[in-house]
């Protein structure tokens, strides 16, 4: 019996001290603090003048929101980073794959209402709206304006971003340098119809039964709920049409989690606020047709298209760039890529915004070529 009572002493001993480890590391997850961002350094360690690492919470709209502000020189011109989803905050996956970019813009990380650490319970659904988030971003603008005295911001929106990226541009040219769509939005309704009629193909082709049973119990769309939609996303990602090499989307939240500004907290996040924004949004989403109106633009346009995607299909986005009218526009074709262009092929992304976004944004020339 002694020796028993001195066993469960010792076990009580290491309980006690294993929760003295273990308490603080949970209340970091669960609070969201221990992230940081990294400042610039030079070869001995000292921080670079001019330049900045700072992530904020700031007032947008009448919420708190987080943004992050990263930058070799405050001088660059600013690179606003409209993120896909809705709800999908993608910050800390630009800061692994594209922290270049940080050498020659001044990149702005921001998580819209509802996403990432701009997700709160209480945040009200009546304020989810694709006009309330245009709003904030104006604000997001003029506070980059007024913060670093830039008269003009360069707009990359992927996914989802493109919906703000182009109505933001079409509306207000007089504060946009250029703009960038990545996987960019054309016509919602069809492209949610080629992107089953992909998956459904592929089912039969591949005679995988599980799938095609599930995708012919959904059903074409229009779909009954954001969940119909959401599995007949997972069949495209598994059928090549989301990443088309070995990227997928476990290795991306490896990815984020492996940067120095995202831990599980935002993974708890991310998946909240996705399901939160999309709900809210669906609706609007559901109707949307950029192609049909939103057609000349004052300021230049780039698409940058993955070839194989058909998550969001590429060749509706050739169509509508077609369509479009600007004082310079580009259409880039990245070959080993599907939906996720900055992630699948970084360098070349990032070479991309350098060699040909910059000297626009830095009106040092006309339309590169």
């Amino acid at each position: 019996m002694a020796e028993c009572s001195d066993r469960t002493g010792y076990l009580r001993r290491g309980m006690r001290s294993a929760m003295a480890l273990v308490g603080p590391l949970l209340l970091l997850l669960v609070t969201g603090c221990g992230v940081h961002t990294e400042p610039f350094t030079d070869q001995q360690g000292r921080v670079i003048p001019g330049s900045i690492a700072a992530m904020e919470r700031l007032e947008i709209g009448g919420v708190s929101q987080s943004i992050w502000f990263r930058g070799r020189s405050r001088s660059s011109p600013a690179l606003i980073l409209l993120h896909g989803g809705p709800g999908v905050s993608e910050a800390a996956l630009f800061r692994h794959y594209n922290a270049e970019l940080e050498n020659h813009f001044l990149v702005v990380y921001w998580e819209q209402r509802g996403a990432g650490r701009s997700y709160h319970a209480d945040m009200p659904p009546e304020s989810m709206t694709i006009e309330r988030l245009l709003d904030d971003l104006d604000e997001v603008v003029e506070l980059v304006a007024q913060r670093f005295g830039q008269r003009k911001v360069v707009l990359l929106g992927h996914s989802w971003g493109t919906v703000l990226g182009t109505l933001y541009t079409f509306r207000r040219p007089e504060k946009v340098a250029a703009y960038v769509g990545v996987a960019q939005v054309s016509n919602m309704a069809q492209q949610r119809e080629l992107e089953y009629g992909y998956a459904i193909a592929e089912a039969r082709k591949r005679e995988n039964g599980e799938a095609l049973s599930e995708l012919e119990a959904i059903g074409p769309p229009p779909y009954r709920s954001v969940d119909d939609g959401l599995r007949v996303g997972r069949w495209t990602e598994r059928f090549g049409g989301t990443f088309y090499g070995d990227l997928s989307t476990g290795k991306l939240i490896r990815a984020a989690l492996r940067t120095d500004e995202a831990n599980l907290f935002d993974l708890i996040r991310f998946g909240q606020g996705n399901r939160f924004s999309l709900l809210h949004l669906e609706d609007e989403i559901a109707q949307l047709d950029l192609s049909g109106r939103y057609r000349s633009f004052q300021v230049p346009v780039f698409f940058l298209l993955g070839r194989h995607d058909r998550h969001l299909p590429s060749l509706l986005a050739e169509r509508y760039f077609e369509q479009i009218a600007a004082p310079c526009k580009r259409l880039i074709w990245f070959e080993r890529s599907a939906h996720n262009p900055p992630f699948e092929e970084p360098a070349g992304f990032n070479r991309v915004l350098i060699e040909r976004v910059l000297p626009l944004a830095a009106a040092e020339a006309g339309c590169p070529q």
